[in-house]
């Protein structure tokens, strides 16, 4: 990570595509091949585990630390692999070009993994499938059993299941398993679909010379199979419902902060087994991608603490992780950590220490540079170092324009054009904010694909604030032109990172 370098931030569920939802297919593709021809080395995407169609979409409230999003697998692949006919595809609902309409997409890909899936197992034994179910089956086993019993169950909380299976009684889990063997072999298909897609992707990438970033969130919702499965490694009460909760103490986003509401880890616990969980998490992900950013990075120094019954999140308290011995058994495990840590918002000395000491990378957001520290502030390009990856804004905040149209008041505007050097309008805001990321003396530099085309407020991935409304936003079949590869590819080559 320490090459001149610089790349683009699109999660794959935004690419264009016939199927609602951007996804592994022929478009997935196209954008590699649209990264390499511009001289980009990374393509920077959101978590990969599955969603919940309830929670908005969101790639970062997932029932599983390990799954695959099945709603990422492509129709098109399937047919090529003969698991499905052209004429599949045939009968796609009308479904929205612009946006994700989560419901729907989830509704018509069900029924064609299900086709798939029936395809597949009138060709009997194969031995590739059979070797991804050995290879991943210290997570793959807890999570279909977890998916299918959530839907046996009624999606009512796991907690109100049957104490036994609640519990995990070893006999009456196999009792169960052997009933819905049928559905918990469907769930592993549809995986062994997800990983090789995932696989072949990565593959082309490597190919082209282009690095894939991925995405972890530091915590799991409470429904979730990890959850479940390792109950001793979070902060529950003995009906096992969650007696603290995460979230963040009021910051630049909201007043009252942000209450996440999932389980907090219980480090004890975690301590007493080496951190083994942690471990096989890292592992697991560290295979998927060639670089991780690790959300949140600070809560594994410490974690901002609520109670499960607080309405916000302003009377929580930080919590000490057992810092050192943690990272000590991580680097011992691991000879290189290809890590960015996520460290916006509050950020105390300690938590730089850890960055510093085991060479990670921290993230500079230039929206951030042109508040009440201008001109001393550590975003600003001028204050950059090195070893650090630089953004014009991230999947959490305001596009550049949104930011200059909607959010940026007179003060904020007035150090831009100091900074800048002159004036300059809504229209061309982006792509200045991109030359100055760019300049910059950072190794890398990461562009949101929204940013890159100009976009407003409307093309906003995610807002902190709220949960209506985000994850929705599509690239359109036609945004990427021949004049915008030209500049985008000159402009790297002028300031060094091809």
């Amino acid at each position: 990570m320490n090459l001149r370098s610089s790349g683009i931030l699109m999660h794959l569920t935004s690419l264009p595509g016939l199927f609602g939802i951007g996804d592994m297919g022929p478009q997935a593709y196209r954008f590699a091949d649209f990264l390499a021809q511009t001289h980009q080395r990374y393509w920077q995407i959101l978590p990969l585990t599955p969603i919940d169609p309830d929670h908005n979409g969101s790639p970062y409230h997932s029932p599983s630390a390990f799954a695959g999003n099945p709603l990422l697998i492509s129709p098109e692949r399937l047919v090529q692999d003969g698991l499905l006919d052209a004429a599949d595809l045939a009968a796609v609902p009308e479904l929205p070009a612009d946006r994700v309409d989560f419901s729907a997409v989830n509704a018509f890909k069900e029924k064609l993994l299900e086709r798939a899936y029936d395809r597949f197992k009138a060709r009997g034994r194969d031995a590739e499938y059979e070797r991804f179910c050995r290879r991943h089956t210290g997570w793959l086993d807890d999570f279909v059993l977890f998916d299918t019993l959530k839907s046996y169950y009624g999606n009512v909380s796991w907690d109100q299941w049957p104490v036994k299976i609640r519990d995990r009684d070893a006999k009456a889990l196999l009792a169960v398993q052997s009933e819905l063997a049928e559905h918990l072999n469907l769930r592993r298909f549809v995986q062994y679909i997800f990983y090789s897609q995932w696989a072949d992707l990565r593959r082309y990438c490597g190919q082209k010379q282009v690095r894939i970033i991925g995405d972890m969130p530091i915590y799991l919702p409470y429904e979730s199979a990890d959850v479940w499965r390792h109950p001793q490694f979070f902060k529950l009460g003995k009906n096992k419902r969650p007696r603290r909760v995460s979230g963040v103490p009021p910051d630049y986003f909201s007043d009252t902060g942000q209450l996440w509401g999932h389980p907090v880890y219980n480090w004890d616990g975690l301590q007493k087994k080496d951190y083994a969980w942690w471990i096989q998490r890292l592992e697991h992900q560290l295979g998927l991608f060639d670089v991780l950013r690790i959300d949140h990075f600070r809560g594994l120094v410490a974690y901002w603490e609520v109670s499960a019954a607080a309405k916000t999140a302003v009377n929580g308290k930080w919590m000490p992780v057992p810092v050192d011995d943690f990272f000590g058994k991580i680097a011992k495990h691991f000879a290189y950590l290809p890590i960015i840590a996520e460290d916006l918002g509050t950020i105390t000395a300690d938590v730089r220490e850890v960055m510093c000491r085991y060479r990670l990378p921290g993230m500079r957001v230039l929206l951030f540079a042109f508040g009440e520290d201008f001109p001393d502030g550590s975003f600003l390009p001028h204050n950059h170092i090195r070893h650090c990856f630089v953004y014009t804004g991230t999947h959490d905040n305001n596009t550049v324009r949104g930011w200059f149209e909607n959010e940026a008041d007179k003060k904020a505007k007035k150090r831009w054009r100091s900074y800048i050097g002159r004036n300059v309008s809504a229209a061309n805001i982006s792509w200045e904010m991109i030359r100055l990321a760019m300049m910059s003396v950072a190794d890398t530099v990461i562009i949101p694909m929204q940013d890159l085309l100009g976009l407003g407020a409307d093309a906003r991935m995610n807002d902190p604030s709220t949960t209506k409304g985000n994850w929705h936003w599509r690239l359109e079949n036609d945004a990427i032109t021949k004049p915008l590869t030209r500049r985008l590819r000159n402009m790297t080559e002028t300031y060094g990172r091809s």
